[in-house]
């Protein structure tokens, strides 16, 4: 089974896994690195990795439109539901659940999670997707370089999705450094280029990543994609 992954712009990404269609960290309408509007969207799940502003700002109106299943920290769920969103689904970091899409577990990811409103957003998280024919999606989300990494690699991933813009995240010294730990088949740059704060030059980063691993590495532009 192929899954198509899509590369929206900065954190947000869009996962067709066998026809459900996954978004995670929506984050459309203020997006300067994305054409696609948050009202064009179709999705069944929702995922959100943490609270920041640049990571939910379109989760509200899109959950509410399309009724989508938003799937995060209890805090966040407990957050939403609270804004009229019904249909969600708590976990917290470790703890992992068969969904409609595949597995999905909560990983460490070391950042902040204050929601826009300033509510409490618990623990930030990155997410391990396993699909049903065991294809494993890594996507590290916004986080600093730490050495459980190679817990999750140890799983054999198929697909990484990591930060490489620096200053609120991973840049790419760290990043190349988490190849090495996650020991990816394929990764792909992100969270970065958005503002001139976090800008990187993604290609370079990615001759530096094939020079010393065996990872390829695809940079994609906003609304590009691949399948693994």
């Amino acid at each position: 089974m192929a899954i198509k992954y899509t590369y929206v712009g900065h954190g947000t990404h869009l996962l067709d896994i066998g026809g459900k269609k996954v978004l995670i960290d929506p984050f459309f309408t203020s997006n300067p690195s994305t054409e696609v509007s948050a009202d064009s969207v179709e999705v069944d799940f929702i995922l959100v990795s943490h609270g920041h502003f640049d990571h939910v700002e379109d989760l509200i109106a899109i959950a509410q439109r399309t009724g989508a299943k938003v799937i995060s920290n209890a805090e966040i769920v407990g957050w939403v539901q609270g804004q009229g969103i019904e249909n969600a689904h708590p976990q917290h970091l470790g703890g992992g659940f068969t969904h409609d899409f595949g597995h999905l577990k909560l990983t460490i990811a070391h950042h902040g999670s204050g929601l826009p409103d300033g509510s409490y957003g618990g623990n930030p998280a990155g997410l391990l997707i396993t699909s049903d024919d065991n294809k494993k999606l890594y996507f590290a989300c916004d986080t600093a370089l730490f050495m459980d990494m190679q817990l999750y690699g140890a799983e054999g991933i198929d697909l990484y999705v990591v930060p490489i813009g620096d200053n609120f995240t991973m840049g790419p010294d760290d990043a190349l450094k988490s190849i090495e730990y996650v020991k990816p088949k394929v990764a792909v740059p992100c969270h970065y280029n958005t503002w001139p704060l976090i800008e990187q030059d993604a290609d370079a980063w990615a001759k530096r990543v094939e020079a010393e691993s065996s990872t390829t590495v695809n940079v994609l532009s906003p609304g590009e994609s691949i399948y693994i």
